[in-house]
Order: C-alpha cells, then sequence, then structure tokens
C-alpha cells in the first residue's frame, strides 16, 4: 500500500531510494573513471602495489560524450508563438541553456535526471528551474498515469568544525504541497510547507532509454559495454606490465644471486625488486664467472591487436564511428563514407531528443501553471525544439536551408532555425528585418518620381519632402 501521509512517503521514498543508490554510485565511478579495475588477479595487485598503477581508458566517457554532444536545447515553439518567448527567458534566467547540458549527461549515464520547479525568492514572476541529480532525489512514477505521484530529495551540507557531522536536509514534493525538512535528534523535522495546490508534482524527468515495464530508465552503460570496457582496461594495465618487464630489454647478471641484492638499509630485495630494477640475477655453479647477458626486448603487438578487436565491438554497441575509441585509424575515404558512420549515432541522438522533450515540456507546463495560476490548454501543444544532431557540412546546410525557403516550403523563421541559429539571434534578426523593411520602404518612397500638375514628370528629387 502506499502512504497516505508525508512522513508516510518520506520514508518510502527513502527505501526505494536507497535500494538504488548503490548501482547508481556504481555507474558515476564507472563514467568518471574512478572504479575499480576487475579481472586482474588479487596477488598481481598485491604485488605491484603503487608502482604500476590500473590503466583506465575512459571508454564509458568516450561511449557517453559524444551523444550527448549532439544533445543542444534551444527553447519551446508554440502554434501561436505566445508561450515561447516568455519560455525562453525563463530558462536563460535560469541558466537551462547550460544546465540542461547537465541533466542530460546524468540521465545518459545514470539512466535518469531531474527538473524540478517552484517559487522564486528573488522574482515572483519567473519561477525557479533546477536541474537535480539521481544521486540526490527520487521519483515515484505512477504506472498508470506515467506522471510523478511523489519525489524526494535528501542532501547533506558540510559543517566547518571537523568535530560535527554534515547537515542533512530533506525536501518533499507532493501534488498540491512541498515540504522541507532537517535532521534533528530524533529524526527528520519539518521546517517549512508550501501549499502551492497545482495538483501535480513539480518534478519533470528526465529518463534515458524507459521501457513499458521499466519507467526509470537504463544507463548507456549497460552489462555488455562495461565488461568490453573492463577488459580493455585490464589488457591496458598488463600492457603496462609488460612493457615494464619485457618492452625494455632485460640486462641479466649469470652467477650472481638475487640475495646478494640489498637496499639502502640492508635489506634483501625481493625478486621483483631486483626485475623492477631491470637487472635479473641468475645464479651458476661457478661463482667466479660473472657474465653480463641482456635479453632481446619483447613486442606489444599481441596487446594492440586485442585491443582493437574489443574496441570494434564496443563501438558497435554504442552505436559510434569505428575510430571514435582511438584504437582503430582507418578513417573513412570520403564525407559520404563519414556520415554513413555517423548514422547510427545521429539517430541514437534523435531519439534521446524525443524521450527527452517530454521531461522538458512537463517542465515548461509547471512553470506557466505556476506563472499564470492555472492549467493553460494550449501549453499542451509546447514542441521542443533542438538542434540538428548530424554533421552536415555549413554550405549543405545552408543550400539545403535556402532550396525550401525559395520553394515555399518553408518561412523565414523556419530557414533560420534550420540553420541553428538561437531563439536570441532569431529575435535580433526580426527586428533587423523590420528595420531594414522599414528603410526599404522609405528609400522606394524617395525614389517615385514627382508628377506635375501639367502631367509632366519632374526628376529633381529635391522637391520631394
Amino acid at each position: 500500500m502506499l502512504p497516505d501521509e508525508p512522513l508516510g512517503w518520506m520514508n518510502w521514498l527513502a527505501r526505494r531510494h536507497d535500494a538504488e543508490l548503490p548501482e547508481l554510485r556504481e555507474l558515476d565511478a564507472l563514467y568518471e573513471g574512478t572504479a575499480p579495475l576487475v579481472y586482474m588477479h588479487p596477488e598481481i595487485v598485491k604485488e605491484l602495489g603503487d608502482r604500476l598503477p590500473p590503466v583506465s581508458l575512459g571508454w564509458p566517457q568516450l561511449a557517453i560524450e559524444p551523444l550527448e554532444e549532439r544533445l543542444d536545447f534551444l527553447g519551446f515553439r508554440d502554434r501561436t508563438g505566445s508561450l515561447d518567448d516568455n519560455l525562453r527567458k525563463v530558462y536563460q534566467y535560469n541558466d537551462l541553456d547550460e544546465e540542461s547540458q547537465l541533466g542530460h549527461l546524468d540521465a545518459l549515464a545514470m539512466r535518469r535526471s531531474y527538473l524540478a520547479v517552484g517559487a522564486n525568492d528573488d522574482d515572483r514572476d519567473i519561477p525557479l528551474v533546477t536541474v537535480e541529480s539521481p544521486l540526490e532525489l527520487f521519483t515515484y512514477i505512477d504506472p498508470r498515469g506515467r506522471k510523478p505521484r511523489a519525489a524526494l530529495r535528501r542532501w547533506s551540507e558540510d559543517q566547518d568544525s571537523l568535530v560535527r557531522l554534515p547537515e542533512q536536509f530533506a525536501t518533499l514534493y507532493l501534488p498540491d504541497e512541498t515540504i522541507w525538512y532537517d535532521q534533528g535528534p530524533n529524526g527528520w523535522r519539518e521546517t517549512g510547507r508550501d501549499r502551492h495546490k497545482l495538483g501535480e508534482v513539480p518534478i519533470a524527468p528526465l529518463v534515458n532509454r524507459s521501457r513499458t515495464a521499466n519507467r526509470y530508465g537504463r544507463s548507456e552503460l549497460t552489462v555488455p559495454m562495461l565488461t568490453l570496457s573492463h577488459a580493455a582496461n585490464k589488457l591496458a594495465t598488463d600492457m603496462m606490465i609488460g612493457a615494464e618487464f619485457h618492452a625494455i630489454p632485460l640486462r641479466a647478471l649469470l652467477g650472481v644471486d638475487s640475495a646478494d641484492f640489498v637496499d639502502e638499509q640492508g635489506n634483501r630485495k625481493s625478486a621483483l625488486q631486483v626485475i623492477m630494477g631491470k637487472l635479473l640475477a641468475i645464479p651458476v655453479e661457478d661463482a667466479n664467472s660473472v657474465k653480463p647477458f641482456e635479453f632481446t626486448a619483447s613486442a606489444l603487438t599481441n596487446f594492440h591487436d586485442s585491443m582493437t578487436q574489443l574496441a570494434k565491438h564496443a563501438t558497435a554497441l554504442a552505436g559510434l564511428p569505428p575510430t571514435a575509441f582511438g584504437v582503430v585509424t582507418d578513417t573513412p575515404a570520403s564525407a559520404e563514407a563519414w556520415r554513413a558512420a555517423e548514422a547510427r549515432l545521429v539517430k541514437r541522438a534523435e531519439r534521446r531528443q524525443q524521450a527527452f522533450s517530454g521531461g522538458h515540456e512537463r517542465a515548461a507546463r509547471l512553470v506557466h501553471r505556476i506563472q499564470e495560476g492555472d492549467w493553460d490548454p494550449r501549453a499542451r501543444e509546447l514542441e521542443s525544439q533542438w538542434r540538428d544532431p548530424a554533421t552536415p557540412t555549413r554550405a549543405q546546410a545552408a543550400d539545403a536551408a535556402v532550396k525550401l525557403y525559395s520553394e515555399g516550403i518553408t518561412t523565414r523563421r523556419q530557414t533560420r532555425i534550420d540553420l541553428g541559429y538561437t531563439p536570441g539571434q532569431i529575435a535580433q534578426m526580426e527586428i533587423d528585418d523590420e528595420d531594414e523593411d522599414e528603410l526599404r520602404a522609405a528609400t522606394k518612397q524617395v525614389a517615385q518620381p514627382v508628377v506635375d500638375p501639367a502631367g509632366g514628370e519632374d526628376d529633381d528629387l529635391d522637391e520631394v519632402d
């Protein structure tokens, strides 16, 4: 049974969030490249110590960032054109032209992120819209209505003193009210309440790769991608170990025992320490015959070939060009071949734009509701605007846009949108268009010939007022 009072919701949401936090933190560490190395034998790790730290190739970042770089949110448009300008101001005020990128990145890496909408204490006319991390906020999605039923955000603030524990805070979002808490001596205690009566939870999820049975999303770092990344990191670390032992010529002394090697304090060095010093001691029966010897250096091409094969599988899985991971260097032979190699990446970006548009449009409707005090049916017709995720040349994009405009298929405004201009740039262009039209009309009027009463034309323009 779902809770029916605020503290019940708070405890229930906290348990749900705590259950998935370990997975979210692991995904975050994998993206940041701080996750521990797997596939490496513990004895090897113990013996190496800090001599050779694990190598991270950063494939999780390379799998996510090319996709995120093609998700440029531009704003909104509606059929009447009356709502998008106001929403552009709200998004600009809240720095969402850059903050939205953080939300998209978190959603790709950690399944989802959120847009939280609320009253703004600094400016009552412009609601506050913030991007929230799934590490701090959890939303329960109603499976029937597919909308947030309740949400909880928890965070900590460190104290200046090292003795005191960090202060804990929480915000509970319900359909008709938002409640704030802090951590008291006996648990959570309420510190404020806003009865907004919106009728909806003021949270808009940005969900990545949701499914009908899982509205909470999936990370781009799926298990197949992670296993390939771990395998590549292990091979790269093995290659560094091989470079340490075999890629540099190893010198040996025949007739010297490893016990003859000691450090500055007179302590006997281990065999690995001797090898690490690029000198191998090989005892023989005749102690008086000490001979130097040098082994031939080993090639590391076996590691290169294995990592190249893993990179091909990983880029195919991520829908990236084969050269994305920097291991395969065979670049496409032409621009057409390059666009063909990027076709899956472009389509994946278009799919993510559609998925994230729902969250942005829900946030926009909440903004309009807070501003106007009621739900506006026109807000249901809002459309999100995104930059074209493909990479045509400037000349190709301009040529296509101008042809569509000259044939009467698109308007001048849509042509500028297709060319990638921002709403602010387009607005300034339209102001400049009006000034140019007025100047052109005035010039045309001045250039009109003056007709005298006798029926002749007077070419003297000085007579024109």
